[in-house]
Protein backbone atom coordinates (compact mmCIF):
# COMPACT_ATOMS: atom_id res chain seq x y z
CA UNK A 1 0.00 0.00 0.00
CA UNK A 2 1.25 3.77 -1.01
CA UNK A 3 2.53 5.38 2.14
CA UNK A 4 2.37 2.29 4.38
CA UNK A 5 5.69 2.99 5.68
CA UNK A 6 3.76 5.92 7.66
CA UNK A 7 1.30 4.01 9.78
CA UNK A 8 4.89 1.90 11.36
CA UNK A 9 6.49 4.74 11.97
CA UNK A 10 3.09 6.51 13.43
CA UNK A 11 2.81 3.40 15.56
CA UNK A 12 6.28 4.00 17.08
CA UNK A 13 6.26 7.59 17.83
CA UNK A 14 3.03 6.61 19.81
CA UNK A 15 4.19 3.93 21.92
CA UNK A 16 7.00 6.04 22.73
CA UNK A 17 5.24 9.30 23.03
CA UNK A 18 6.57 11.30 20.89
CA UNK A 19 3.79 12.36 18.65
CA UNK A 20 3.38 16.02 17.72
CA UNK A 21 0.46 17.48 18.37
CA UNK A 22 -1.30 21.00 17.09
CA UNK A 23 -2.80 22.93 19.47
CA UNK A 24 -4.41 26.47 18.25
CA UNK A 25 -4.86 29.72 20.61
CA UNK A 26 -7.24 32.00 20.39
CA UNK A 27 -6.44 35.70 19.80
CA UNK A 28 -7.39 36.89 22.80
CA UNK A 29 -6.03 34.32 25.39
CA UNK A 30 -6.50 34.59 29.05
CA UNK A 31 -2.70 32.76 29.74
CA UNK A 32 0.76 34.54 30.22
CA UNK A 33 2.56 33.27 26.95
CA UNK A 34 6.22 32.74 28.10
CA UNK A 35 6.58 30.04 25.15
CA UNK A 36 6.57 32.40 21.89
CA UNK A 37 10.14 34.32 20.27
CA UNK A 38 8.24 37.57 20.94
CA UNK A 39 11.24 38.63 23.17
CA UNK A 40 10.26 42.45 23.12
CA UNK A 41 6.60 41.98 23.11
CA UNK A 42 6.38 43.54 19.39
CA UNK A 43 4.19 41.39 17.81
CA UNK A 44 1.07 43.58 18.58
CA UNK A 45 2.70 46.65 19.08
CA UNK A 46 0.34 49.32 17.78
CA UNK A 47 3.03 50.57 15.38
CA UNK A 48 4.28 47.49 14.01
CA UNK A 49 0.63 46.08 13.14
CA UNK A 50 0.24 49.51 11.80
CA UNK A 51 3.26 48.99 9.44
CA UNK A 52 2.11 45.74 8.40
CA UNK A 53 -1.32 47.31 7.23
CA UNK A 54 0.16 49.99 5.66
CA UNK A 55 2.38 47.96 3.60
CA UNK A 56 -0.17 45.54 2.75
CA UNK A 57 -2.77 48.37 1.52
CA UNK A 58 -0.08 49.73 -0.11
CA UNK A 59 1.70 46.66 -2.10
CA UNK A 60 -0.57 44.62 -1.78
CA UNK A 61 -1.01 40.81 0.38
CA UNK A 62 1.69 39.38 -1.48
CA UNK A 63 5.23 40.38 -3.35
CA UNK A 64 3.94 38.62 -6.43
CA UNK A 65 6.80 36.55 -7.29
CA UNK A 66 10.42 35.63 -6.97
CA UNK A 67 12.69 38.15 -6.02
CA UNK A 68 14.36 38.31 -9.53
CA UNK A 69 11.45 38.46 -11.46
CA UNK A 70 8.53 40.96 -9.43
CA UNK A 71 9.24 40.09 -6.13
CA UNK A 72 11.47 42.99 -4.99
CA UNK A 73 9.23 46.22 -3.89
CA UNK A 74 11.02 49.24 -2.95
CA UNK A 75 9.89 48.23 0.90
CA UNK A 76 12.47 45.25 0.33
CA UNK A 77 15.55 47.01 -0.39
CA UNK A 78 14.87 49.95 2.43
CA UNK A 79 14.39 47.07 4.89
CA UNK A 80 17.65 45.49 3.83
CA UNK A 81 19.50 49.14 4.28
CA UNK A 82 18.52 49.83 7.58
CA UNK A 83 18.79 46.05 8.91
CA UNK A 84 22.19 46.00 7.44
CA UNK A 85 22.85 50.01 8.74
CA UNK A 86 21.46 49.01 12.42
CA UNK A 87 23.50 45.19 12.66
CA UNK A 88 26.83 46.70 11.36
CA UNK A 89 26.99 45.13 7.88
CA UNK A 90 27.85 46.39 4.49
CA UNK A 91 24.91 44.94 2.92
CA UNK A 92 21.38 41.97 3.64
CA UNK A 93 19.33 39.94 1.57
CA UNK A 94 15.71 39.56 2.72
CA UNK A 95 14.18 36.02 2.65
CA UNK A 96 10.73 34.36 2.82
CA UNK A 97 12.22 33.08 6.30
CA UNK A 98 14.70 32.58 8.71
CA UNK A 99 15.12 29.05 7.63
CA UNK A 100 15.30 30.15 3.43
CA UNK A 101 18.17 32.61 4.82
CA UNK A 102 20.06 29.74 6.47
CA UNK A 103 19.93 27.32 3.87
CA UNK A 104 20.89 29.78 1.18
CA UNK A 105 24.03 31.08 3.31
CA UNK A 106 25.58 27.75 3.87
CA UNK A 107 24.98 26.19 0.73
CA UNK A 108 25.99 28.90 -1.18
CA UNK A 109 29.05 29.73 0.66
CA UNK A 110 29.90 26.07 0.85
CA UNK A 111 30.37 24.61 -2.86
CA UNK A 112 31.83 21.70 -4.19
CA UNK A 113 35.50 21.34 -2.92
CA UNK A 114 34.78 23.17 0.41
CA UNK A 115 35.13 22.54 3.82
CA UNK A 116 31.85 22.96 6.51
CA UNK A 117 32.73 23.19 9.69
CA UNK A 118 29.46 23.04 11.97
CA UNK A 119 29.01 22.72 15.32
CA UNK A 120 27.38 19.92 16.95
CA UNK A 121 24.80 22.00 18.59
CA UNK A 122 23.59 23.85 15.33
CA UNK A 123 20.22 24.79 15.26
CA UNK A 124 18.05 22.26 12.47
CA UNK A 125 17.93 24.87 9.59
CA UNK A 126 21.89 24.82 9.74
CA UNK A 127 22.15 21.17 9.55
CA UNK A 128 19.86 21.56 6.70
CA UNK A 129 21.89 23.43 4.62
CA UNK A 130 25.46 21.38 5.29
CA UNK A 131 23.06 18.12 4.25
CA UNK A 132 22.40 20.41 0.56
CA UNK A 133 25.80 22.18 0.71
CA UNK A 134 27.78 20.26 -1.90
CA UNK A 135 30.67 20.90 0.10
CA UNK A 136 31.84 17.80 2.80
CA UNK A 137 30.83 19.04 6.10
CA UNK A 138 32.21 17.62 9.45
CA UNK A 139 31.05 18.52 12.81
CA UNK A 140 32.58 19.03 15.54
CA UNK A 141 32.54 19.42 19.14
CA UNK A 142 29.88 22.08 20.56
CA UNK A 143 31.41 25.68 21.35
CA UNK A 144 34.83 24.55 20.92
CA UNK A 145 36.97 27.04 18.70
CA UNK A 146 40.33 24.45 18.91
CA UNK A 147 37.82 21.87 17.54
CA UNK A 148 36.47 23.91 14.60
CA UNK A 149 40.94 24.86 14.13
CA UNK A 150 41.81 21.31 14.54
CA UNK A 151 39.09 20.47 11.27
CA UNK A 152 40.24 23.81 9.29
CA UNK A 153 43.98 22.47 9.52
CA UNK A 154 42.66 19.43 7.38
CA UNK A 155 41.52 20.98 4.87
CA UNK A 156 43.16 22.86 1.57
CA UNK A 157 40.99 25.10 0.48
CA UNK A 158 37.71 27.24 0.83
CA UNK A 159 36.27 26.26 4.04
CA UNK A 160 33.56 28.05 6.33
CA UNK A 161 32.65 27.44 9.95
CA UNK A 162 29.08 27.62 10.91
CA UNK A 163 27.57 28.49 14.24
CA UNK A 164 24.43 29.83 16.30
CA UNK A 165 25.21 33.07 18.30
CA UNK A 166 22.76 31.52 20.89
CA UNK A 167 22.05 28.35 20.94
CA UNK A 168 17.95 27.40 20.53
CA UNK A 169 17.98 24.32 22.55
CA UNK A 170 20.84 25.16 25.14
CA UNK A 171 20.43 28.31 25.54
CA UNK A 172 24.50 29.40 25.37
CA UNK A 173 26.19 31.62 23.58
CA UNK A 174 29.13 30.58 21.06
CA UNK A 175 32.39 32.06 21.57
CA UNK A 176 32.42 34.20 18.82
CA UNK A 177 35.63 36.17 19.11
CA UNK A 178 37.36 32.63 19.42
CA UNK A 179 35.43 31.38 16.34
CA UNK A 180 36.26 34.37 14.59
CA UNK A 181 40.11 34.20 15.29
CA UNK A 182 40.26 30.54 14.55
CA UNK A 183 38.83 30.85 10.74
CA UNK A 184 40.97 34.18 9.93
CA UNK A 185 44.18 31.58 11.02
CA UNK A 186 42.87 29.40 8.04
CA UNK A 187 41.45 31.95 5.65
CA UNK A 188 38.00 30.44 6.75
CA UNK A 189 34.63 32.58 6.28
CA UNK A 190 32.37 32.87 9.71
CA UNK A 191 28.32 31.81 9.08
CA UNK A 192 26.36 32.57 11.93
CA UNK A 193 22.79 32.23 13.08
CA UNK A 194 21.78 35.70 14.89
CA UNK A 195 18.18 34.68 15.35
CA UNK A 196 18.30 34.82 18.93
CA UNK A 197 20.71 37.67 19.07
CA UNK A 198 19.10 40.12 17.14
CA UNK A 199 17.57 42.52 19.56
CA UNK A 200 18.59 41.08 22.59
CA UNK A 201 22.32 41.14 22.79
CA UNK A 202 24.32 44.30 21.22
CA UNK A 203 24.12 47.70 21.89
CA UNK A 204 20.30 48.69 21.30
CA UNK A 205 19.73 45.19 20.19
CA UNK A 206 21.99 45.43 17.41
CA UNK A 207 23.31 41.40 17.52
CA UNK A 208 25.72 38.89 18.83
CA UNK A 209 28.19 39.83 16.01
CA UNK A 210 28.47 43.69 17.02
CA UNK A 211 28.83 42.93 20.59
CA UNK A 212 31.67 40.65 20.13
CA UNK A 213 32.79 43.22 17.38
CA UNK A 214 32.78 40.78 14.49
CA UNK A 215 30.25 42.85 12.88
CA UNK A 216 31.33 44.25 8.94
CA UNK A 217 34.59 42.08 8.89
CA UNK A 218 35.04 40.80 5.86
CA UNK A 219 35.11 37.18 6.65
CA UNK A 220 32.31 37.13 8.16
CA UNK A 221 28.49 36.54 7.42
CA UNK A 222 25.14 36.74 9.68
CA UNK A 223 21.97 35.31 9.19
CA UNK A 224 18.82 36.78 11.13
CA UNK A 225 15.49 35.76 11.33
CA UNK A 226 12.63 38.88 11.39
CA UNK A 227 10.13 36.42 13.38
CA UNK A 228 11.70 36.57 16.70
CA UNK A 229 12.79 39.96 18.42
CA UNK A 230 11.06 41.96 15.30
CA UNK A 231 7.66 40.15 15.64
CA UNK A 232 7.14 39.91 12.51
CA UNK A 233 7.81 36.98 9.50
CA UNK A 234 11.10 36.14 7.39
CA UNK A 235 14.86 36.16 7.54
CA UNK A 236 17.75 38.05 6.00
CA UNK A 237 21.80 37.39 5.30
CA UNK A 238 24.16 40.53 6.39
CA UNK A 239 27.60 41.01 5.44
CA UNK A 240 29.35 42.33 2.92
CA UNK A 241 28.30 43.48 -0.64
CA UNK A 242 29.46 40.73 -2.63
CA UNK A 243 28.78 38.16 -0.55
CA UNK A 244 25.33 39.39 -0.91
CA UNK A 245 25.85 39.39 -4.41
CA UNK A 246 26.89 35.66 -4.70
CA UNK A 247 23.53 34.81 -2.87
CA UNK A 248 21.31 36.88 -5.71
CA UNK A 249 23.22 34.61 -8.47
CA UNK A 250 23.50 31.43 -6.39
CA UNK A 251 21.50 30.66 -3.86
CA UNK A 252 18.28 29.03 -4.67
CA UNK A 253 16.00 29.61 -1.81
CA UNK A 254 16.22 33.26 -3.16
CA UNK A 255 16.41 32.70 -6.81
CA UNK A 256 13.77 30.37 -6.76
CA UNK A 257 11.20 31.08 -4.04
CA UNK A 258 8.44 34.00 -3.49
CA UNK A 259 9.74 37.42 -2.42
CA UNK A 260 8.83 37.91 1.34
CA UNK A 261 5.18 39.18 2.24
CA UNK A 262 4.78 43.53 1.61
CA UNK A 263 3.41 43.23 5.31
CA UNK A 264 6.11 41.20 6.98
CA UNK A 265 8.54 43.66 5.75
CA UNK A 266 6.47 46.61 6.69
CA UNK A 267 6.05 44.99 10.12
CA UNK A 268 9.61 44.03 10.55
CA UNK A 269 10.55 48.10 9.19
CA UNK A 270 8.21 49.42 11.84
CA UNK A 271 9.84 47.13 14.55
CA UNK A 272 13.15 48.01 13.33
CA UNK A 273 12.30 51.78 13.52
CA UNK A 274 10.64 51.51 17.31
CA UNK A 275 14.02 49.21 18.37
CA UNK A 276 15.94 52.43 17.09
CA UNK A 277 14.29 55.26 18.70
CA UNK A 278 13.50 52.56 22.08
CA UNK A 279 16.95 50.78 22.44
CA UNK A 280 16.26 50.68 26.29
CA UNK A 281 13.94 47.45 25.17
CA UNK A 282 16.94 45.79 24.49
CA UNK A 283 18.23 45.81 28.04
Amino acid sequence: MAFGWIDEQDRARREAGLVRVLRPRPADSPLLDLASNDYLGLARHPEVTEGAARAARTWGAGSTGSRLVTGTTELHTELERELAGFCGFEAALVFSSGYAANLAAVTALGPHGSLVVSDAGNHASLIDGCRLARGTTQVVAHAEPDAVRKALATHDGPAVAVSDTVFSVDGDAAPLAALAEACREHGAGLVVDDAHGLGVLGEGGRGAPYAAGLAGRDDVVATVTLSKSLGAQGGAVLGPARVIGHLVNAARTFIFDTGLAPAAAGAALAALTLLRREPERAA
